[in-house]
C-alpha cells in the first residue's frame, strides 16, 4: 500500500499566503446567550390578529368521484340523438306505432342471438319494414352475486352493441327501449333506413 506524502514546506507557504489572501463569506455571528437552564423552548409567540383560523385543505375542491359506472342501457339509449321523425319517434316511444316485425332472442346464447339477429335486421330491411321489435328478456340475477357485480340481462347489454356495429350500423337508424306494452326494458324498438 502507497503511503501518502505529506506536504512539503514550499506547499505550506504557498498555502498560508493564499489563506491569509481570503476574507469568509460569512462573518462569525457574536455568540447567543445561553438558554436558561430550566427552560429550552423559546417563549410562543402571541397570534398575528390578522391571520384566521384554519384547517389543511379546507378550501380545496371536493374530490372527483373514482367509479366510472355506465349508466343504464336505457339512458343510455335515451341520451342519442333522434335521427328519424320526430314524430314517429314520440309515437313510437309511447306504444302507439305497432312493429312489423319482431323476433325473441330471449333464452338464446351470444353465439346463437348474433347470427340470428343479423339475419333477421337485414331481411326485415328487405322485405320494406321501417320499426322491428327485438325481445331480448330483461335477465335473472345471479344466486350468488360474489364479490364482483355482474350486469343482468347479457343479450340485453349485447344487443345495442351489435347494432352499432357492421353490417348493422348502415342499416338502422334507431334503437330505443321498447314501451310497457312491447316488452319494456326487455325488449328493443329498432327503426331501419329505407332500403334504397
Amino acid at each position: 500500500m502507497k503511503r501518502r506524502r505529506g506536504l512539503s514546506e514550499e506547499d505550506r507557504e504557498l498555502w498560508s499566503r493564499v489563506a491569509a489572501s481570503t476574507h469568509a463569506m460569512h462573518p462569525k455571528q457574536p455568540d447567543a446567550p445561553a438558554p436558561a437552564k430550566g427552560n429550552l423552548m423559546p417563549p410562543p409567540k402571541a397570534p398575528n390578529p390578522a391571520l384566521r383560523p384554519f384547517r389543511p385543505g379546507e378550501n380545496a375542491p371536493p374530490p372527483k368521484a373514482t367509479h366510472d359506472l355506465a349508466p343504464p342501457i336505457g339512458e343510455d339509449l335515451a341520451r342519442q340523438p333522434v335521427a328519424m321523425d320526430r314524430k314517429a319517434h314520440r309515437a313510437m316511444t309511447r306504444g302507439k306505432l305497432e312493429p312489423e316485425a319482431r323476433l325473441d332472442l330471449h333464452g338464446m346464447t351470444l353465439a346463437e342471438a348474433h347470427p340470428r339477429l343479423i339475419r333477421f335486421v337485414l331481411s326485415s330491411q328487405d322485405r320494406g319494414h321501417r320499426l322491428i321489435l327485438i325481445i331480448t328478456g330483461k335477465g335473472k340475477r345471479a344466486q350468488d352475486d360474489g364479490p364482483i357485480p355482474v350486469r343482468t340481462g347479457i343479450l340485453r347489454h349485447q344487443v345495442p352493441q351489435w347494432l352499432r356495429l357492421p353490417p348493422l350500423a348502415s342499416v338502422v337508424l334507431q334503437v330505443t327501449e321498447a314501451h310497457l306494452k312491447h316488452g319494456g326494458s326487455g325488449a328493443y324498438y329498432i327503426y331501419l333506413r329505407r332500403l334504397r
